[in-house]
């Protein structure tokens, strides 16, 4: 696997040709910043001064540490869209190296999840403007972002069909909820080998009518075996029913369609009972246990990425916005996520971060498997 630093190198530079510190000594200052709850440029640039002794064993710091106008010139200028793809080349490759290292052989389908999340600090003065919305690759099994897309306009979709044609999909589900339940989205993921899992709401019309008519009379004993989860008070029951539908595919021009799933949820909050009847469009015939595991799966981003992306590293409340500065640093925090969820430590990543910032022997381990 290629270091993390090499890629930098390889980043095109909008800064003068006279710049005195190397892009990919900011931007490795930066990210070994985040990984210790820095959330701007001057709290970059005052890490680098106090932690200068340890970033030395691994930049050279012929000028000494940038200075925070020199972090913001350099995010405002760095081109996200080049700046995403050695995110996924390096995450593509971190991932690949870690689940060889796991050992991991379980057989089942892995699931990459596909969601947005605004940048609700990323507005203008007095909210003038909308936040910046980006949309997320989000490997389910290894807990990983595996890439990032800005939705222009706040398009989520069309942001989520222009990642996918940039991934390998090859043995894997792709999951996503009903905003994306569209014939493009599932030709899209059947374009790039892949397998998918797709929510169908009623403005889909034909489809969503014809899969309530398939389950209107379903029977219980063909149903997954029920899937019970409590927390914070509130009880929810699963079940799922699974049905072929060969000629679906060409019937309602849905590409790859082989299956339809009903999944019944029952909750109970605060002695409130909600029932919701949600269906699934399947490329693959799953057993209704796998499709609850599958749907199950795919709401880990939200607890996993999206909220703690906000709790361990505030992103809600930063107001960072100037040119292309909130995107990359967007990218960079996703990037220190992945390694502190990749660290075997049992810590939640609240307190790893804590502890990179406290500890400078957690943080060299932390900079080491980047190298």
């Amino acid at each position: 696997m290629r270091g993390l630093q090499d890629l930098f190198c390889e980043l095109p530079d909008g800064r003068a040709a006279n710049a005195r510190h190397s892009l990919a000594d900011v931007l490795l200052i930066a990210f070994a910043a985040m990984l210790c709850g820095a959330e701007s440029c001057v709290d970059f640039a005052a890490f680098g001064r106090d932690k200068q002794d340890v970033l030395s064993e691994f930049l050279q710091l012929d000028h000494g540490v940038p200075s925070h106008d020199t972090f913001s010139r350099t995010f405002r200028l760095l081109e996200p869209a080049a700046f995403e793809v050695v995110f996924r080349r390096f995450m593509t490759a971190f991932a690949a190296a870690l689940a060889h290292a796991q050992g991991d052989q379980d057989e089942r389908l892995p699931v990459l999840a596909i969601d947005g999340k605004s940048l609700r600090g990323a507005v203008e003065a007095a909210g003038s403007t909308t936040p910046l919305h980006l949309v997320t690759v989000w490997s389910a099994e290894q807990r990983l972002v595996l890439g990032q897309r800005l939705a222009a306009g706040r398009s989520e979709v069309t942001a989520a069909r222009e990642i996918i044609a940039l991934l390998d999909l090859a043995g894997s589900i792709v999951t996503a909820d009903a905003l994306h339940g569209s014939r493009r989205t599932a030709q899209a993921i059947r374009a790039r080998s892949g397998d998918y899992a797709l929510m169908i709401k009623g403005n889909r019309g034909p489809l969503h009518r014809a899969a309530a008519a398939l389950f209107a009379n379903v029977e219980p004993a063909a149903a997954a075996s029920p899937h019970t989860s409590a927390a914070h008070g509130r009880v929810e029951e699963r079940r799922a029913w699974v049905r072929a539908v060969p000629d679906w595919a060409e019937t309602y021009r849905f590409d790859g369609l082989v299956a339809m799933a009903r999944i019944d949820a029952r909750r109970l909050v605060n002695g409130q009972e909600e029932r919701q009847t949600r269906y699934v469009a399947l490329s693959c015939l799953l057993h209704p246990d796998e499709v609850l595991r599958v749907v199950r799966a795919h709401w880990s981003i939200e607890n996993s990425q999206h909220w703690i992306l906000d709790v361990a590293f505030g992103e809600d409340r930063i107001h960072t916005r100037n040119d292309h500065t909130a995107q990359n640093l967007a990218i960079l925090r996703r990037l220190a996520l992945n390694l502190l969820r990749s660290d075997p430590t049992k810590d939640s990543i609240r307190l790893k971060v804590k502890k990179a910032g406290w500890n400078n022997s957690f943080l060299k381990s932390l900079l080491a498997q980047m190298r």
